[in-house]
């Protein structure tokens, strides 16, 4: 009798890495997860160790066929989906990290970002990359690395270094450094990447200084991007099949794959993606345009926005402030608070992304007193994701002149029914939670199974995506009205402060 066959997931996020085993019916068998260092070296710099982060997924791995029972000989393909932006520049021979991996909330290059703008490059990279020019984005990153560590530079211009984003290290490691790769989604949130000629850039290189030999080659989303090395599978060897970066991935998952469909992830940061299609559009209004998805020499593109701080809010509650012991106390103290939302938290940790793009922002509070409360508190810090959201969901309305008639939501903290009624009801539009929240594995798994023939088409996965809770909205419009002005006050006065 022959043995059911699975799909393996890598999902390697921002706080901690899964693996998660799926069977023919896109259900998870087995899930195992591992929290990793987070770097803090100065204010507004966050770094995470790349050995450490392998280290981590070699364990989930070995633990997830431990708790399933399942051999990796059953595992079909595997499918990867990361943080994205992260950038890891590595020794070729040895495999060593040569610094910290610089993670994509960080602003350490935003010197190098600072003067690029005042160079007047902003527009020729948007038309190039769809993307604005942040510290946000691989490229500065790479060159702030190069900068730092003595020697890079000339290494990185001898072919000794190479760079990823964690999809690429991963698969690095995964095949014993036979593939250096990525894929479309990832690359295009380099900030080197032309998605009008799907190349590296060669204007932006140079005007970087960063040699070409140090990019992995670029593959589209369904793609061999090589075999593991049968001593990390138990002695088999397992084609990687797919690979999306986390929010393109979670786009898949939810199968918003018709044109104007729109979805968001709460994550640690929070990200809301619009489908364009096979058109190439470019924002007017401080949103990025990124490959959603290669399949079949077909691209389509995506206008995203994105919010640096939203699930790492609510750790923030728990971890620093300790107002909550868990995440999901976060809830309950938000149904507990009496007042009438006049408490605004501007949780600008690492800056304000889009629409704003403010890097210089830091967090503020606005409305407190004697009378405010933890429960205020916790409320007020989530309704700030609800707020955010809607900031960019009415720009991308904008954007694209078209109506978004609902919003698809994943990730971690649209569990939490409060904020979802919050959302629904600040953007007088339903909101509909996915079945299986963690639809970001889900589409790293369908690109994989698709890839090697485990599910047949995507009208078969259409088939297996179960609908989830809908949340109508229920606020009066002036309601509506008086909370938009307060966070619109709130924002600006955050900014001001900064600024000034």
């Amino acid at each position: 009798m022959e043995k059911e066959k699975y799909i393996l997931t890598i999902d390697e996020g921002t706080s901690s890495t899964r693996a998660i085993i799926f069977n023919h019916q896109a259900k998870q068998v087995a899930v195992e997860q591992q929290e990793f260092t987070q770097y803090f070296p100065k204010p507004g710099w966050v770094e995470h160790d790349a050995n450490e982060i392998w280290n981590a997924v070699l364990s989930t791995i070995a633990n997830v066929f431990i708790k399933s029972g399942i051999k990796p000989d059953q595992i079909e393909g595997i499918g990867i989906t990361n943080q994205r932006e992260t950038t890891i520049i590595w020794d070729k021979e040895t495999g060593l990290p040569i610094y910290h991996a610089v993670v994509w909330q960080s602003r350490q290059s935003e010197q190098i970002a600072q003067k690029l703008i005042e160079e007047g490059y902003q527009e020729k990279i948007h038309q190039k990359t769809g993307l604005l020019i942040d510290p946000y984005f691989s490229a500065t990153k790479i060159r702030w690395i190069l900068d730092q560590v003595p020697g890079a530079q000339q290494r990185a211009e001898k072919g000794e270094l190479l760079f990823g984003t964690i999809d690429t290290w991963l698969i690095w490691k995964l095949t014993g450094g036979q593939r250096h790769i990525t894929d479309y989604t990832n690359a295009s949130r380099t900030m080197l990447f032309n998605i009008n000629e799907l190349k590296w850039d060669e204007d932006i290189l140079k005007l970087l200084n960063i040699p070409k030999n140090l990019l992995p080659e670029v593959a589209e989303n369904i793609a061999d991007f090589g075999y593991t090395k049968e001593y990390h599978f138990y002695g088999s060897k397992v084609p990687i099949a797919g690979v999306a970066g986390d929010q393109q991935a979670a786009l898949f998952g939810q199968l918003a794959l018709r044109k104007g469909q729109v979805k968001n992830t709460y994550g640690t940061g929070a990200f809301t993606l619009m489908n364009l299609g096979e058109e190439l559009k470019l924002s007017k209004h401080k949103l990025l345009t990124s490959i959603a998805y290669g399949i079949d020499g077909k691209v389509n593109y995506a206008l995203e926005g994105s919010i640096f701080v939203a699930g790492s809010a609510i750790q923030w509650l728990r971890d620093m402030m300790q107002l909550i012991e868990s995440a999901g106390e976060s809830e309950d103290l938000a149904n507990k608070s009496t007042n009438n939302d006049e408490v605004y938290v501007v949780p600008a940790f690492t800056g304000l992304g889009a629409p704003y793009w403010q890097p210089n922002a830091r967090g503020s509070v606005f409305g407190l007193t004697r009378g405010t409360t933890r429960a205020d508190f916790t409320k007020a810090t989530l309704q700030s994701l609800a707020y955010q959201t809607a900031d960019l969901v009415n720009t991308m309305q904008q954007d694209a002149e078209i109506a978004i008639p609902s919003l698809k939501v994943d990730g971690g903290a649209s569990l939490n029914n409060y904020l979802m009624q919050f959302q629904a009801d600040i953007l007088n539009i339903p909101v509909i939670r996915s079945h299986d929240v963690e639809t970001t594995a889900l589409g790293a798994a369908f690109l994989a199974g698709l890839s090697v023939g485990y599910w047949k088409d995507i009208a078969e996965l259409h088939s297996l995506v179960e609908a989830g809770q809908e949340y109508q909205p229920n606020m009066s419009k002036d309601r509506r009205a008086r909370l938009l002005r307060g966070w619109k006050k709130a924002v600006e006065a955050t900014i001001l402060f900064e600024n000034d």
